[in-house]
């Protein structure tokens, strides 16, 4: 610790790529023994300062100062030798290895001697025995990552975090897909380890968790810092406006779509696992929005997957305008005017080494290609910035890989990738995760524009407020069974939360 006090400070660093200024001179204070939140729209630079922090990227100009002493890192390696570790907001976990090869990796126990030193995997199994009972995980050390659901691997990159005994820890968006009793159990974590003396980095975007597991928040705009503050100086409406230049006191626009006649049917669709959705009924309008609330392992996704044939069924009939159609597979689901915004942009949506006109292109590629075979890229070059325009996605170039836009901003690409396909079926699933106040408010404005254009708009979120704030009706589902459907102004979040857990 420095003579102020400070575990760490963050002295003037800039950050640089082509066309954009990541960050420009943020200098920020983090004492130990205390969670200190950041936050920021997206884009603001909240993950580019902290790849920095933790050696991913090297600063342009600025210094980190570690315990009074100047650190630079031009690598991973060398932050976490220096006791910083950092959960990342893609899950980086190798699938096809097991849980505790994971949370190991590049550090396995050894036995033997000399050149017949072998990894000890006993040794390994009871360590990550112990790192887990210790942090209140239900995760078998042996089984295959591949076959974790989503919050469980984020609990695993958790663990790692947590291993290497860091005296700082940066969590970026580390509650991004976990129930809320993980989400607790997270919580009784980081205060355990704020006892311990260390720092925790916390990056989140919901203004709740930040409120009540932070000390300190510091908050970006546009790659400035705006300001540090006391987390019990806070209120929504302050974070908000401080986070986004302005006041945003309505959190959702308004509302002005009007339903018509039914365009999707769904009856008594069954999936053959028994674990799975069953019996499920209902009907979506032309220019609704309908969403469809639940808790994790509701089995909403694979609900929606099943509609767009990336899922078999067992049972049941699908009818568009009034006729009974078949989808088996994604290709018959385009076919019958049906998109699908998947829940995890980074895992099964955005190719991220591929520019924001490829992927913008990706699913109707036909649309592109002449007589003789040749892409007509003029057509394409078209396309992409009248996209680009209309969703407003901020980028100096559509050449630019996907993979330096901000996730609100991959998210409006993967919107229009699918509105290419002129879809009159929309599925979003979990549409917002991980994007900021000021590019959700973005989002719906685009949901709603396309209800009033006529789309029927099917939307999935664990979010109470935004089901509640777009949504015409609500069905609610419950271990794959449907436990009601609200009419849009009779729900509220106490009757949601009783059809949620109805047969629970």
């Amino acid at each position: 610790m420095d003579q102020d006090g400070f575990i760490l400070q963050i002295r003037h660093i800039s950050k640089s790529f082509p066309g954009v200024k990541a960050l420009d001179d943020i200098s920020i204070n983090i004492r130990p023994g205390t969670v200190h939140a950041l936050m920021g729209e997206n884009g603001a630079g909240k993950s580019t300062l902290m790849k920095c922090l933790f050696g991913i990227y090297v600063p342009d100009s600025g210094e980190i100062i570690l315990d009074g002493k100047p650190e630079h890192f031009n690598t991973s390696r060398q932050a976490l030798d220096a006791g910083i570790s950092m959960i990342h907001q893609e899950l980086l976990s190798i699938p096809y290895r097991s849980v505790m090869e994971n949370l190991w990796l590049g550090r396995y126990p050894k036995r033997g001697a000399g050149p017949f030193k072998f990894v000890d995997h006993k040794r390994m199994y009871r360590d990550t025995v112990n790192l887990f009972e210790k942090l209140n995980l239900d995760i078998d050390p042996r089984i295959w990552v591949m076959k974790l659901s989503v919050s469980k691997t984020q609990s695993l990159e958790i663990a790692k975090a947590v291993s290497y005994n860091a005296k700082i820890i940066i969590m970026d968006e580390p509650t991004s897909s976990l129930t809320e009793r993980e989400v607790s159990s997270l919580f009784e974590i980081i205060r355990r380890l704020r006892g311990e003396g260390v720092a925790i980095i916390y990056i989140s975007h919901k203004i709740e968790e930040i409120l009540s597991i932070s000390d300190d928040v510091s908050i970006l705009r546009d790659g400035r810092h705006v300001g540090t503050y006391e987390a019990g100086t806070l209120t929504t409406d302050l974070i908000i406006k401080y986070m986004v230049g302005r006041d945003l006191s309505n959190r959702f626009p308004p509302r002005d779509n009007v339903p018509g006649k039914v365009l999707l049917k769904v009856d008594s669709l069954t999936s053959p696992r028994k674990d799975s959705f069953r019996d499920v009924s209902f009907s979506v309008r032309r220019g609704e929005i309908f969403g469809i609330g639940g808790l994790v392992g509701a089995q909403r996704t694979e609900l929606v997957e099943a509609l767009f044939g990336l899922r078999s069924v067992e049972s049941g009939h699908i009818y568009i305008d009034g006729e009974e159609v078949t989808i088996k597979n994604p290709a018959q689901a385009k076919a019958h005017k049906m998109a699908l915004l998947t829940e995890e942009r980074r895992a099964t949506g955005i190719i991220p080494m591929l520019s924001i006109k490829a992927n913008m292109l990706l699913a109707n590629l036909k649309r592109y290609i002449g007589p003789l075979g040749l892409i007509n890229e003029k057509r394409g070059e078209e396309d992409t910035q009248k996209n680009i325009h209309a969703l407003q996605v901020k980028t100096p170039s559509a050449k630019n890989k996907i993979r330096d836009l901000s996730g609100g901003n991959q998210q409006k690409v993967l919107f229009a990738r699918w509105l290419l396909t002129q879809p009159d079926i929309l599925i979003l699933d979990e549409p917002t995760r991980g994007i900021d106040v000021s590019a959700k408010y973005d989002i719906y404005t685009i949901i709603i524009d396309l209800a009033k254009q006529g789309k029927s708009i099917i939307m999935i979120s664990s979010e109470m407020p935004e089901l509640l704030g777009i949504s015409d009706r609500i069905m609610v589902m419950c271990a794959g069974r449907v436990t009601g459907i609200l009419e849009g102004r009779e729900a509220d979040q106490e009757k949601i939360m009783r059809l949620a857990a109805q047969f629970m």
